[in-house]
């Protein structure tokens, strides 16, 4: 693995564990195994590495991607349901620590929220492309529709642990089943919905 990775991870790994404050250098350069100066000679400062090291691991997740021409709706959803799901419960430890220090430190922000921009900009496109391939007949808000079924699969994955009571069964219950309601709430059409 190339230092500048490794770095990212471990810097990611620190601050999931000890917040800003309690990243030192020191703790990042331990935990990458490296000298001190390496991080400065690779990133700067230590804000840039913290800063690189929540971005990627938001752009790093393992999405599946969605087709181009939707074939099977349901199924296609439900993969990349699942994969959103892992990744996010990948990386629960960095994202409550993110949610739990933006008022102090709210130019995280914009470095947490790369991977679930990218993730709603896939799924607007998805819908976009069910209409434009007849799968939905009449408007979809591409937008809202992309916000709910997100927000349901980061809700399940942040909460889980917390009060398990609440959500579906299994994970792999869950993710067919808010498929299944977001593509109905669309206007999917139950003959193509598995086509």
């Amino acid at each position: 693995m190339e230092r500048r990775e490794e770095l990212l991870r471990a810097a990611a790994r620190v601050y999931a564990r000890h917040g800003y404050r309690g990243s030192t250098t020191r703790r990042i350069a331990d935990e990458a195994g490296v000298n001190e100066i390496t991080i400065f000679r690779q990133f700067g400062t230590k804000d840039t590495l913290i800063h690189e090291a929540i971005a990627s691991s938001g752009m790093s997740g393992p999405l599946v991607e969605l087709p181009k021409v939707p074939v099977d709706p349901q199924r296609e959803l439900q993969e990349w349901a699942a994969a959103l799901r892992s990744h996010i419960c990948a990386s629960r430890s960095l994202m409550r620590r993110c949610m739990s220090e933006r008022e102090e430190h709210p130019q995280l922000s914009a470095s947490a929220n790369r991977g679930p921009m990218r993730a709603a900009a896939a799924l607007q496109a998805y819908f976009g492309r069910l209409h434009e391939h007849g799968f939905i007949k009449g408007d979809v808000n591409a937008r809202a529709a992309a916000a709910m079924l997100i927000g349901t699969i980061f809700s399940d994955a942040m909460g889980r642990d917390v009060m398990p009571d609440i959500y579906p069964s299994t994970p792999a219950a869950a993710a067919e089943q808010y498929t299944a309601l977001i593509l109905s709430a669309i206007g999917l059409s139950p003959r193509t919905a598995g086509a």
